[in-house]
């Protein structure tokens, strides 16, 4: 691993100040399920993976994956990047409530992902850690978009700004692109309960922060009960975390691929004169 390789992104862009946060890791629940209420999505998981199986094992390829793309070296990520993009290039079937054909590295249904993603990590930064400047929540935006040119979405595909991006996520839900169809209920409980202990109360108290997030017509159509009450909770759990978290050391804040990251930047040789 080069010493003082910044990676794709390095110290001092949005990738790195949002997705070092810890509290962003809790808007898993909410970009998985969001990303499954695509049917083609659902189905690509329900075929090609043991994600009913193993929840865990592959949250953690995903995870890896995700983190070298933003704080591995160079070398790392691109080699991250070229692993995903073998995977979906295997990854192609029918859809069973349509029988319509899919193909992950269909653009449409990696521009969706992506988005899902792009979305809650900035919703969960701006809700739970700080209020978002809109620079930077853009700059987040640009920055991802070179990931998603990366696998495969053509240039011209992905929205030019936040806003673009949010708007057609909500044209996909309004016209019903993306619903949550009987396979991704059956897949749904692995994301919402991947274990018989703890029981089902504690999951269902760890996945609020996430929940909180959600389109609400999504999460209506999981079956996912909410109400006014529950929502004022995480509003005053929002509004603590942010007063609380400054005052947190960076060790307890940070994702440890952030802190390893730095050490590798921190260790580029001196120049010499």
């Amino acid at each position: 691993m080069p010493s003082g390789d910044p990676g794709l992104f390095g110290p001092g862009s949005a990738a790195w100040t949002i997705d070092r946060e810890v509290l962003v890791l809790g808007g898993g629940t909410c970009a998985l399920l969001l990303q499954l209420a695509h049917p083609a999505v659902a189905a690509g998981v329900a075929q090609h993976s043991d994600f009913r199986g193993d929840p865990f094992g592959r949250l953690r390829r995903t995870l890896t994956a995700s983190y070298a793309v933003v704080f591995g070296s160079t070398r790392r990520a691109e080699r991250a990047i070229r692993r995903m993009n073998a995977i979906h290039g295997r990854v192609r079937g029918q859809v069973p409530e349509t029988g319509e054909s899919y193909d992950a590295r269909d653009p449409d249904l990696l521009l969706w992902v992506h988005a899902t993603l792009v979305d809650t990590a900035l919703r969960i930064y701006d809700r739970y850690v700080a209020r978002l400047d809109p620079a930077l929540a853009e700059a987040y935006h640009r920055e991802a978009r070179d990931v998603a040119i990366r696998l495969g979405v053509p240039a011209a595909a992905v929205p030019g700004d936040l806003g673009e991006m949010r708007s057609r996520m909500g044209r996909l839900v309004a016209d019903g692109t993306v619903r949550v169809t009987p396979t991704a209920r059956r897949l749904a409980p692995s994301v919402l309960y991947p274990t018989r202990f703890p029981p089902r109360v504690a999951w269902d108290a760890a996945h609020l922060v996430s929940l909180s997030v959600m389109e609400p017509s999504i999460r209506d159509a999981y079956g996912i009960a909410w109400s006014p009450a529950r929502e004022r909770v995480m509003r005053g759990a929002a509004a603590m975390s942010r007063r609380l978290l400054p005052h947190l050391p960076r060790a307890l804040r940070d994702v440890p691929q952030a802190r390893s990251a730095e050490r590798r930047v921190r260790a580029a040789p001196a120049p010499r004169w």
